[in-house]
């Protein structure tokens, strides 16, 4: 179920966002719940620790459900030390 939500920011930002959403053919409102489930998904995360370009890679690739991420390493690995079982 969605709710509205009244926020306050600043107008540079808001302008900024808008040209943003425009780009890349998102909303607004989607960019902003975006973020809200990264943050609250990543809770043991310290955003403010993270370096700048780190921080900036943040929500950029989304994972489909069923990726393994240590099947997949072990497959790359495999294949770049050409090990044989």
């Amino acid at each position: 179920m969605n709710r509205k939500l009244t926020l306050t920011i600043e107008e540079s930002i808001i302008d900024k966002a808008k040209e943003y959403v425009k780009k890349n053919g998102k909303s607004l409102s989607e960019v902003v719940e975006n973020y809200l489930k990264m943050i609250s998904e990543t809770e043991h995360v310290n955003i403010e620790e993270l370096t700048p370009i780190t921080d900036s890679l943040r929500g950029s690739f989304k994972a489909p459900s069923e990726f393994e991420y240590k099947d997949e390493l072990t497959k790359e690995l495999v294949k770049k030390y050409n090990i044989n079982d």
